[in-house]
């Protein structure tokens, strides 16, 4: 569903993004993860198609997300970083306005905004101004968002963070759903917890490149997936040159 080759992103004389190469199969539950600054939200952001690449390839479904991206963005739906959500709008002209800027019928979006609420447990809230949302709750409205136009590649960045666990498990249960009936999934998170007990296939990026991919039980070998991660981003001993602490100023 997804191949990336040799991604390349630079900020002034920062390199964000390093040569990546990424493959995810159709309808699988893909993490890519990495520590703070790795590059995770400016590859997700070229991916979706909305941060322009320097160099390198993106192909969605088949589809070069640079060469045809009005052709390839009908194929994914995209929950950002850092929201941007027109949040003087109601739950329910957002998602209005947004499955009909998908090109879909009044009476198909008013439909799905009906089964999205329900599946979501979004409720009353649809009535209210989005801006009076909670983090959560935006994260469920834009999660509502994309998936109204029922794309087949999700492109989520941090889907569950500073949502509530029930809510969460909740989500779970419907992407796990979406991927069962053929839709892929690619998500960051700093869960990895919830990336073992749910993903099939994961990537380690650091410094902008990958450094592992595979399956989860490739990934991690013999032991965690977290004792994996911190061995790959983490290769010196943190506590290295702090022995000052060992001992007291009074």
């Amino acid at each position: 569903m997804l191949v990336v080759r040799g991604l390349t992103r630079h900020f002034g004389g920062t390199l964000a993004v390093d040569g990546l190469d990424l493959r995810v199969p159709t309808g699988t539950f893909s993490a890519i993860v990495g520590p703070n600054g790795a590059g995770k939200t400016t590859a997700l952001s070229m991916i979706s198609g909305l941060l322009r690449p320097d160099a390198g390839e993106i192909l969605v479904n088949g589809i070069d997300v640079w060469q045809d991206p009005a052709r390839a963005k009908r194929k994914i739906g995209a929950l950002p970083d850092r929201l941007r959500l027109f949040d003087r709008l109601t739950g329910a002209q957002l998602l209005h306005y947004s499955g009909t800027l998908r090109g879909l019928p009044a009476a198909t979006v008013r439909g799905r905004i009906t089964d999205l609420a329900a599946a979501m447990d979004l409720g009353d809230s649809l009535g209210r101004l989005v801006a009076d949302y909670s983090v959560g709750m935006r994260k469920k409205i834009a999660l509502a968002s994309a998936l109204i136009h029922s794309p087949r590649l999700l492109v989520l960045d941090e889907p569950f963070e500073s949502v509530d666990p029930v809510s969460v498990e909740r989500l779970l249960a419907l992407l796990r759903n979406y991927v069962e009936h053929g839709g892929t999934v690619v998500l960051s998170s700093h869960g990895m917890d919830l990336i073992e007990r749910v993903c099939d296939h994961v990537s380690i990026i650091v410094s902008g490149t990958v450094l592992a991919q595979g399956t989860v039980d490739e990934v991690r070998g013999d032991g965690t997936l977290a004792e994996r991660f911190a061995e790959l981003a983490t290769p010196t001993d943190p506590a290295e040159g702090l022995e000052w602490l060992h001992s007291f100023s009074d």
